[in-house]
């Protein structure tokens, strides 16, 4: 099994370049199959979810041809089947785009219900409430979801709590239903604007997209687009507190600033210094951390995907922290992990009362999720002494080429597959 193995200590300084946005690449990914004509899709993240999805996508029929590693050509006029069971698919969250996708185009779908990190509970209620105000018959047997109408017919839906994966599968769905349908207390995030603008780029009438209210208004067929995904404000955001805690100085490129607003704001909060360009931000540590209070929110508040990074950082701060987890009740799976690098973090339901330390120390860990994986990592960036990071498998579900970004920084980490690799490493950074 791959590791990484890390030796702390090191500040990490340069440039970094971010990559796509995993999570609006995935909707637009799925929404292209929504047009019989040939669409291209550019500065697509070369990760584990986005090539699962697109390998489920071929096994029913749709052309999938790569241009490069980060641009892909999609025609999806050659689909054969709305059924979808690959074993892949199982293990990532965006299965589910797929249904809001073939519903919006055939009026019918089924696919094995979605898997993704174990950070909570994940209903898809809001979801089928949406398909079924647009007059889909839904049902769940043998671990699949179905769904099926004669014809979709645009509504007013109301989602009882804010859900991105609801907003974005609903849209897709209304894009192509007849009528006007309206979501009300809908998700706000940046790839959910994006999925607005791509399929509008297409040739639907989708406005709203960022507040809380989305009108739609349906269109009887799509067209060929060409689009540019935008840039990936959580792996952003994951090397901007990579910076925090290693006392680094670093300079993410290729980001849109305001998509990080509140993650500056924390970083601000507790002791760094943080410079804005036009597509770059920099993030220098120079001072001692200090301590602050967090609490995730649906955007523009704090992010859920980057709690385990600012948990990581204050850590080390100085002073009593307390960080609410607002979004998803497994999210502090990371915190035992955590605390054989030294940190003292207890929790109390949805809340961790976090004691800043002074340093942590190199541990053999294990990766829980993705956004918890890479926390670890920053962890041991930081610490004293060497560390081994465990079922990276998750980590590389959503970051690309994670060591080599953190390499060309200065960090001293490697991946590696046995115990001889892991002595070699040892040897080779001393």
């Amino acid at each position: 099994m791959e590791q990484y193995a890390i030796k702390g200590g090191n500040p990490l300084v340069g440039e970094v370049e971010i990559g796509g946005a995993k999570n609006a690449a995935l909707p637009i990914l799925a929404a292209a199959i929504m047009t019989d004509e040939t669409v291209l899709i550019e500065n697509v993240p070369d990760v584990r979810d986005t090539n699962a999805l697109l390998q489920a996508m071929e096994s029913i029929g749709v052309i999938v041809e790569r241009l490069d590693r980060h641009t892909v050509k999609i025609n999806g006029s050659q689909i054969h089947a709305h059924v979808i069971e690959d074993d892949l698919i199982k293990k990532i969250r965006a299965s589910y785009y797929l249904i809001g996708a073939l519903l919006g185009k055939y009026k019918e779908a089924e696919v094995v219900l979605p898997g993704g990190c174990n950070i909570g509970s994940r209903p898809i209620d809001q979801h089928i409430k949406g398909w079924k105000a647009l007059g889909t018959k839904v049902d769940i047997a043998h671990g699949l979801i179905s769904a099926k109408a004669e014809s979709l017919k645009g509504s007013h839906i109301y989602m009882d709590v804010v859900s991105v994966g609801a907003t974005i599968n609903v849209m897709m769905a209304a894009a192509m239903a007849e009528g006007q349908t309206i979501i009300e207390n809908a998700a706000k995030e940046p790839h959910v604007v994006d999925l607005a603008n791509f399929l509008n780029s297409m040739g639907a009438n989708i406005k709203g997209a960022g507040t809380d209210v989305i009108r739609i208004k349906g269109v009887s067929k799509l067209h060929k687009t060409e689009y540019t995904i935008i840039p990936d404000q959580i792996e952003a955001g994951t090397f901007m507190f990579a910076a925090a805690v290693t006392k680094g100085d670093v300079t993410v490129k290729n980001v849109i600033p305001k998509h990080l607003e509140s993650i500056t704001a924390k970083l601000i909060e507790i002791g760094c210094e943080v410079e804005e360009s036009d597509d770059a931000v920099r993030v220098v540590a120079s001072k001692p951390l200090m301590h602050t209070h967090v609490k995730t929110l649906p955007y523009p508040g704090f992010p859920t995907d980057m709690q385990p990074q600012i948990a990581v950082a204050l850590g080390l701060s100085q002073g009593t922290s307390i960080v609410t987890e607002s979004i998803f009740e497994n999210r502090f799976r990371y915190v035992d992990e955590l605390t054989r690098m030294g940190a003292n973090i207890k929790v109390e339901g949805n809340t961790a009362i976090i004691n800043g330390v002074n340093k942590y120390t190199g541990a053999s860990v294990n990766a829980p999720d993705l956004r918890a994986g890479a926390a670890l990592v920053m962890a041991a960036l930081a610490a004293e002494g060497f560390s081994v990071i465990e079922e990276i498998h998750y980590i590389q579900r959503g970051y690309e080429d994670f060591e080599l970004k953190l390499q060309s920084l200065g960090a001293h980490i490697e991946k590696v597959e046995s115990e001889r690799e892991i002595q070699k490493f040892k040897l080779k950074v001393g």
